[in-house]
Order: C-alpha cells, then structure tokens, then sequence
C-alpha cells in the first residue's frame, strides 16, 4: 500500500510542478526538506524550495511538464526511499520537443497525522556522482 500510496502524492506533486501551482506543491515538503536544484547546488527549506522551482520554470520557458516511470519503494519504519524515473518534457531553445530523463531518488517520511511528506528531494540520483562538483570533492 506505500507504494501506492507514495505514487498517488508523487503524482499529484508533479501536476502541480506542471502547473505551477508552487504554493500547492509545498503541501508535499517536510518544512526542512532539500531540494537538490542542480548538481552543486541544494537548498533547504519550504521557501527556498518554493524559490527554487519558480526560477526552474523560468529556466525552461514555462514550458516544463513532469511525469512518472517506474518506480520502487523501500520502507523502513517511517521513513521511505524511492526510486523512479522521471522524465521531463519540455521544449528546447529551437521549439523542438524534448524529453529529459532522470533516474531520481526521493526520501519520504510519513507525518504524525499519515501524511507522506518529501524530506529530499533529488531529481538527479546518482548522476550527481558525475557532475563536476562530486569529481572536485565539493558539496553537494
């Protein structure tokens, strides 16, 4: 029943990344959660995420729709790991479609009240160990 029930609220967080609906998306982020917004680059907390993806659609021309693939879901307790792909589609500097894919990570922690709510948020998974920031040590 995780399973289903973490793809519903993942689901439901990409229609609103989709729509842009930031305030609406902020019901899915633990109030200290990191948001992994570019290899080198995290921030922390709900209104430096909010930030984060309003200068995310300004990158991608207010023409960025989310959606999901597979996923999987590990539960230990409260806390739960997924991993999925998630693929990107937008439309490039040309007007041409493309479609980015990602094989994201997401921890997830289930709230007193049996909310699941994101505590980080990593859209890049393990590609971050490729970017030039985990190469020269720096962090993430």
């Amino acid at each position: 029943m995780t399973s289903q029930a973490l793809q519903t609220v993942i689901e439901a967080a990409d229609r609103a990344i989709s729509a842009e609906d930031f305030d609406g998306l902020m019901a899915f982020y633990a109030e200290d959660a990191t948001l992994v917004v570019q290899p080198g680059m995290a921030v922390t907390g709900k209104a430096r995420i909010r930030k984060a993806f309003e200068a995310i659609a300004d990158h991608f021309n207010h023409h960025l729709t989310v959606r999901q693939g597979p996923m999987e879901v590990f539960e230990g307790g409260d806390t739960a790991l997924v991993v999925m792909k998630t693929f990107l589609d937008t439309v490039d500097s040309d007007g041409w479609d493309l479609t980015l894919v990602r094989r994201a990570s997401y921890v997830f922690k289930r709230s007193d009240s049996g909310d699941w709510l994101c505590t980080v948020d990593n859209s890049y998974g393990t590609d971050l160990l490729d970017s030039p920031a985990a190469v020269s040590g720096e962090p993430v």
